[in-house]
């Protein structure tokens, strides 16, 4: 089993159609009655507050923005941590982002995305709601990126929800490292403990490496090499009865290269024929060890597995 590592993305950013809105007011001639001259006169009004209403700026870089909700919370700076929503799009209203569709807001710093966001940011304050439009060498440039073309400008509405400062930030990021760190001791104290207690159980063997295993069922074909491929039942839980993977339940076995698991897999499952069943008792170093398996394993986990295997390729 391989760990899947999560990557924090940076966000694809993207800018603000900047679409003025035109006047198309027909001149009437003087033999339109009062009623038609009163009428015009009140569209005339209408499209002027709706043309005026988002007035369109333009910074000295040529980020163009447009103010749809003005907040009244901090700014922040290019340093800060923020909070959005976000949906970006193409100039001719391809979407090729958006927050909203995910269900939830993305927090990031401000000075580690694209330089149309960075600046734009800056602009806002919390609770505000704008429209950028970025011109392509504030945003990919002539690199591009996933579905941006090379040398595309773009269309981001951002809502801000919160700035949180780097100095605050860094106080958060030390504390949850703290923790992360002490619960990756504990995990390792309670493993060993673990360990140490089921090695004398009935039926329990331990190698020279400190695997350990009980025969559940015993096989009778043939038991595969480092180097061969198997396929395999298998559901893996913590020393706590947690279960975090399981081919039962997908309804099918998989099929790997022995030597392309965790350690523990690759020295147990070389102990069994084909048709056994085994449960495995990994110690964190033969499993994931301090990193662990985001989402699921815990740093410094002991791991328990049953296994069959079904079949050596």
């Amino acid at each position: 089993m391989t760990a899947q590592i999560t990557k924090i993305a940076r966000p694809v950013l993207s800018a603000l159609l900047a679409a003025a809105l035109t006047l198309f007011i027909a001149a009437c001639s003087d033999k339109d009655d009062k009623t038609k001259e009163q009428q015009t006169e009140k569209q005339k009004v209408k499209e002027q507050d709706v043309s005026t209403s988002h007035k369109i700026h333009t910074t000295d870089s040529g980020l163009k923005y447009e103010i749809l909700t003005k907040g009244t919370g901090a700014s922040p700076t290019a340093e800060d941590t923020v909070t959005v929503h976000y949906e970006g799009s193409l100039m001719d209203g391809t979407i090729f982002d958006s927050s909203y569709k995910r269900g939830e807001t993305i927090s990031f710093p401000l000075n580690r995305v694209i330089k149309g966001w960075t600046e734009g940011l800056q602009l806002m304050n919390v609770g505000s709601k704008y429209k950028f439009t970025i011109p392509s060498e504030l945003a990919y440039g002539e690199a591009g990126g996933g579905p941006i073309p090379p040398n595309a400008d773009l269309i981001f509405t951002v809502e801000l929800f919160a700035v949180e400062s780097a100095k605050d930030a860094a106080k958060k990021e030390a504390a949850l490292q703290a923790e992360a760190e002490q619960a990756s001791k504990t995990a390792k104290a309670e493993g060993e403990k673990f360990l140490a207690d089921n090695k004398s159980k009935s039926g329990v063997h331990t190698t020279a490496s400190g695997l350990q295993y009980k025969v559940l069922l015993e096989g009778t074909g043939k038991s595969p090499r480092a180097t061969d491929r198997v396929s395999v039942h298998y559901e893996g839980t913590l020393i706590d009865g947690t279960k975090f993977d399981s081919s039962y339940d997908r309804g099918e076995p998989i099929d790997f290269g022995l030597n392309q698991v965790i350690p523990g897999w690759t020295e147990g499952v070389q102990l069994m024929k084909e048709g056994a069943k085994y449960k495995f008792f990994i110690p964190s170093d033969l499993a994931y060890g301090p990193q662990g398996s985001p989402g699921a394993i815990p740093p410094n986990a002991a791991l328990i597995f049953t296994v069959e295997l079904i079949r050596v390729n």
